[in-house]
């Protein structure tokens, strides 16, 4: 238990940092002591909550973290269902290479993705971050609804051919139903990979048109001094949402997170 409260206290030290800050006033931000802001001051969150820039960064990160999760669940359960339901040759060979996607690190290949992308006149564009991030959580995806998949019941997937369903139809209206924890949690935690990743949102992207949340906080203007009340209140502002939409969820996730891992 000792151990567990040190864990959590050591994971949760820098996000009350950032609250404390962001509630500090600026002539504070720079002395230690005092550790606690001598009064609240919400200025830092009405310069952020203000700034149209911020608004529209909040939007594209909305944009495209979602586009990406329905991308990336269209693409992973079609893929899930062949791989899960039906024998054809070097299957295996087809999961590993989707798993191999994944063991590349964004960094070494951020330039020939660059290349592609400004090649095919996508940059700043959503879609010059939806295709990679999709790409990326392909192998999350197709892996955990595989294993999901696999749990159905034969015979419930038996009795719905006898009734006729085709492959689509059973696809549809048998399994992606009787999958719904998996499906949830898949697309969840995909939505907070592509809310948070800032490596190809700052490659990819120019204007604020197209530039994601975390680009938007680093480049957070600072002619004479960094504003590190404002990045603090930014960083709040959109980190809550996500630990929220977590704790609300929690049953879930957890579910469709070890759902698929014992085997009957």
């Amino acid at each position: 238990m000792f151990l567990t409260f040190c864990a959590i206290c050591w994971l949760t030290a820098p996000y009350l940092w950032q609250i404390i800050t962001s509630l500090k006033p600026t002539a504070e931000l720079s002395q230690l002591p005092p550790f606690f802001p001598s009064r609240i001051d919400w200025s830092h969150y009405r310069v952020v909550l203000s700034s149209s820039d911020f608004q529209r960064f909040i939007l594209n990160s909305l944009i495209v973290a979602s586009l990406t999760s329905l991308l990336a669940f269209a693409a992973g359960s079609l893929t899930s269902f062949a791989t899960a339901f039906f024998n054809f040759r070097k299957k295996a060979l087809l999961l590993s290479s989707i798993l191999a996607i994944s063991m590349y690190p964004p960094i070494a290949i951020v330039s020939p993705l660059f290349l592609m992308i400004k090649a095919a006149n996508l940059r700043d564009t959503y879609w010059a971050l939806i295709l990679p991030y999709s790409s990326f959580a392909l192998p999350f995806m197709v892996w955990t609804l595989h294993n999901f998949f696999k749990q159905v019941p034969a015979e419930i997937l038996e009795a719905a051919r006898l009734d006729g369903c085709t492959n689509f139809q059973l696809y549809r209206r048998v399994v992606l139903p009787l999958s719904r924890p998996a499906i949830f949690t898949t697309s969840i935690l995909v939505f907070i990979f592509a809310w948070n990743e800032f490596v190809f949102a700052l490659t990819f992207t120019a204007t604020p048109k197209s530039q994601t949340i975390p680009v938007g906080i680093a480049l957070f203007p600072g002619i004479y001094e960094i504003p590190w009340g404002d990045i603090a209140a930014a960083s709040i502002v959109v980190t809550l949402p996500l630990i929220l939409l977590v704790f609300i969820f929690e049953k879930q996730i957890i579910s469709g997170l070890t759902a698929g891992s014992v085997k009957y």
